[in-house]
């Protein structure tokens, strides 16, 4: 029965991020054309977030249907790391794109074109309807990938909020510079999520403690297990900034019995799950061994 609900929790949620994703894309293609019709350079580039959301959710609904997937003989560990594609991807299309918008909103700067205030303010009530209406789906899910995408369209109304302001302004204020301005705020915080998501990629890739981890506070509460002499050899790491994994050699006191191994490795598994660690490989030995991955560190 379990499995079952499972199952639909599963499927529910992949529902839900293939609306998130129709929905975005096909909002993102009338930001395009209404940028271009409307001469607002804000439009444009917030069109472009839109498109990189798009990638990301197209990305996150195809990982979603293969994330039950068990893992394989090739991949032991499963397809989490699929996930760093999906962000790397995102990633270049949105740092390539700011560039550009930012480009032309410093030239816009310079030479002020008038946009159209009407067509401004009709889009970005359109656009707090749709993605609203996509957030208030998302919130009733559950998975990881439904609150992570609830988060990033969120980031898009408060956009779209801050094209409304600027459309009203203008449609009183003959001031169309902050079209273009408004377009520099949003490359900028592009540009910083941007860095941010490639920094969390690298740290990934290179098998760095993941953020969320605080590895001396590990160590220490491993030292102070009963039975706990020593540990060493200790390496954490992260698959996809969520999912982490442990290894460690915890030093004992002599003599030990079997049983006596059992439980202290049980109660060192409790403890590391409790503190987020999801996977964790532990060998005991005794202070008198030679550890030969001790003395190659």
């Amino acid at each position: 029965m379990a499995h079952h609900h499972h199952e639909h929790h599963h499927e529910r949620a992949t529902k839900n991020i293939a609306l998130a994703f129709f929905l975005n894309l096909g909002f993102c293609i009338i930001e395009l054309i209404g940028g271009l019709l409307t001469n607002s350079i804000a439009i444009l580039s917030d069109a472009l977030h839109d498109l990189g959301d798009s990638v990301a959710l197209g990305l996150a609904w195809i990982f979603q249907r293969i994330a039950g997937r068990k893992p394989t003989a090739q991949y032991t560990y499963g397809y989490k790391r699929f996930s760093l594609l999906s962000a790397t991807v995102n990633s270049v299309i949105l740092l390539t794109g700011s560039v550009f918008v930012l480009y032309e909103s410093v030239r816009r700067v310079l030479s002020p074109a008038e946009p159209n205030a009407r067509g401004m303010l009709l889009l970005a009530i359109l656009g707090v309807i749709v993605n609203g209406a996509v957030i208030f789906r998302l919130k009733k899910g559950n998975s990881v990938n439904e609150r992570v995408v609830s988060l990033h369209l969120l980031e898009d109304v408060l956009g779209w909020i801050a094209v409304l302001i600027v459309s009203i302004v203008m449609l009183f204020f003959d001031v169309p510079v902050l079209d273009p301005l408004l377009s520099i705020g949003i490359s900028i915080y592009i540009l910083y999520n941007v860095y941010r998501n490639l920094k969390t990629i690298f740290r990934v890739v290179l098998q760095g403690t993941p953020a969320n981890v605080d590895e001396k506070e590990i160590a220490g509460k491993l030292k102070n297990l009963p039975g706990v002499t020593d540990i060493h050899d200790l390496h954490i790491w992260t698959m996809d900034s969520e999912y982490n994994v442990l290894t460690v050699h915890l030093v004992i006191d002599e003599p030990q019995s079997i049983a006596g191994q059992q439980k202290i490795r049980s109660e060192a598994h409790l403890l590391l799950k409790g503190i987020g660690i999801q996977h964790s490989t532990i060998e005991i030995e005794y202070a008198s061994e030679s550890c030969e991955w001790c003395e190659t560190e």
